[in-house]
């Protein structure tokens, strides 16, 4: 799988990019990062890459000729409706839909990415409408630039591929696979503080230990994220423990 980031600050990344899984995957050969400085898309002797907006208003918002170049020479393509079967072009801004684990499993079955960090009061809207096949944020709140949004997909993303993790069923285990949050943790030692480990993850019975881990996982998804249960994936056992939650408060 092979990412494309497009960027007025490639040298953000370098060290986000060198360090667990990320490395690892990208010295394994499962993925290929690619950093592209916007300003080697310019025209211009002073390489502007922004402007002023139209009718007024405060800071300044990226010019749309150098991202469409970058982008095209990229895919070598002109519009979106010329890549490549597996090549999506993502626009990281706070206009966009939520980035959820939904989708990006969704992400993590193209086979490139171009990821374009959005700057200052935001983006030209023709990149939105004519360029990207998508527009993502990362949360309900507005950062400097699309850098660290995109540190988050790449992240996100990379632990999804295939030998990533180095283990099959580390990803299918964490928080919102099937619309949960994950169960509680523990190792050794077994009592710190005064604080004992659940008897029942010492007790290696396996079918004891998933039930608790399901039941931990409901209760834990209640008490925090309770609207993620209206599109979990609950069977009839899981709803008469969220009942007996309610019956407890």
């Amino acid at each position: 799988m092979r990412f494309d980031i497009i960027t007025i600050f490639p040298d953000f990344f370098r060290g986000a990019f060198e360090h667990g899984i990320i490395r690892r995957a990208e010295a394994a050969r499962l993925i290929e990062v690619k950093l592209h400085d916007l300003r080697a898309f310019t025209r211009d002797k002073h390489r502007q890459v922004d402007d002023r907006p139209f009718g007024g208003g405060d800071g300044m918002v990226l010019k749309p000729e150098p991202i469409f170049d970058a982008v095209e020479s990229l895919t070598g393509a002109s519009g979106r409706e010329s890549y490549k079967q597996g090549t999506r072009v993502v626009l990281l801004s706070p206009q966009g839909r939520a980035f959820t684990q939904e989708l990006a499993e969704e992400l993590a079955q193209s086979e490139r990415l171009i990821l374009i960090c959005g700057r200052y009061e935001g983006v030209d809207e023709r990149v939105a409408d004519a360029l990207v096949t998508d527009e993502i944020s990362i949360g309900d709140y507005v950062l400097s630039g699309g850098e660290p949004a995109a540190v988050v997909l790449v992240d996100a993303i990379v632990r999804l591929v295939p030998g990533a993790l180095g283990s099959e069923t580390s990803a299918a285990n964490e928080s919102f696979t099937g619309g949960l949050l994950d169960f509680p943790h523990y190792t050794r030692p077994p009592e710190f503080r005064g604080m004992q480990a659940p008897e029942v993850l010492l007790s290696g019975h396996h079918a004891e230990i998933e039930r608790w881990r399901r039941e931990q996982a409901l209760k834990k998804t209640k008490r925090n994220r309770p609207d993620l249960l209206e599109n979990a994936e609950l069977d009839e056992r899981d709803k008469a423990l969220l009942e007996k939650f309610d019956n407890d408060i």
